[in-house]
């Protein structure tokens, strides 16, 4: 089995480490919240770590999944971070979603060392991460990543190798990209035909039998109509992702206006305090404009 490493443990990176040590691997355990880590290594036999850096030293191949770039660059470069523990030969994979330059910026550092980054977001929500059912679009060198792949399997069985340092990352924020404008637009037809009588589950009916039938709708639209929002997604991070894609359409001179207009309508969200909620709970802000509510 491998000697394996994993920091962050929120709503998926606590699912995502467990099924790494429930295939039987050792794994150094880090969280910002101390207890997180300290619970998860005595219940499944993990190795707690007080700082990055001792999981640096521990692991050969060293996961993480954290909220942004920043959190990202502070886990693995800053004080006490892995950076400092990490030894040559050794594999770092990313899982979070942050800026493919700020992914090409680590691996560099890295690299100094002898050691290598692969940027591996990820996609499948809590859902997959409990299940151990989600896709990595991975970028970086080849065979590196073919060396640590095995180490994937126990979080998620399919794997899409995209290319050099941040494909997996570009990859990964155009998926996102349509999923949030496909969210965006159930929304809309959903309010207009609620706002015009027509019953909300009827309406679903019409959109799963018909070209407009999508997974994330089929997944989502039973959550709308029970009005459960506790978050398989959070709409903060969804909301992150979007200020990505932007800044990779700004540097790559791609226009991405439908994208331009949901960041602004997700960022009202936010704002009226629904961050922490599922994506799928930007449907409120048209609901309330509307007068109408998306209910089963």
């Amino acid at each position: 089995m491998a000697k394996l490493g994993f920091l962050g443990l929120g709503l998926m990176g606590y699912p995502m480490a467990r099924n790494l040590l429930d295939a039987g691997h050792e794994v150094a355990l880090w969280s910002h919240t101390a207890a997180k880590a300290r619970r998860l290594a005595k219940s499944h036999k993990g190795v707690f770590c007080k700082t990055p850096k001792e999981v640096g030293k521990f692991a050969d191949c060293i996961f993480l999944c954290v909220g942004n770039s920043e959190m990202s660059e502070e886990v693995l470069l800053g004080v006490d971070g892995v950076f400092k523990g990490v030894r040559k030969g050794k594999v770092i994979a990313d899982c979070s979603t942050i800026a493919p330059s700020v992914a090409r910026r680590i691996a560099k550092k890295f690299e100094t060392k002898g050691a290598f980054f692969l940027d591996a977001p990820c996609t499948g929500s809590t859902p997959g991460a409990e299940g151990g059912t989600l896709t990595f679009m991975i970028g970086g060198r080849k065979k590196v990543f073919q060396s640590v792949r095995e180490n994937f399997l126990p979080m998620g069985k399919t794997l899409f190798y995209c290319g050099r340092q941040g494909m997996g990352l570009h990859a990964k924020l155009s998926q996102n990209l349509v999923l949030c404008n496909m969210m965006q637009g159930f929304i809309e037809g959903m309010v207009l035909a609620k706002k015009a009588g027509v019953d909300p589950k009827l309406m679903f009916e019409v959109l799963d039998k018909s070209a407009a039938k999508a997974g994330l709708i089929s997944f989502k639209a039973p959550y709308i109509f029970k009005r459960d929002f506790e978050a398989a997604f959070p709409l903060k991070w969804m909301h992150k992702d979007i200020g990505l894609m932007l800044d990779s359409g700004h540097e790559l001179h791609v226009p991405l206006p439908s994208t331009s207009l949901v960041h602004q309508l997700f960022g009202a969200s936010i704002a009226r305090g629904q961050g922490d909620e599922d994506f799928c709970s930007a449907v409120k802000l048209l609901e309330d404009w509307a007068g109408v509510e998306v209910k089963g």
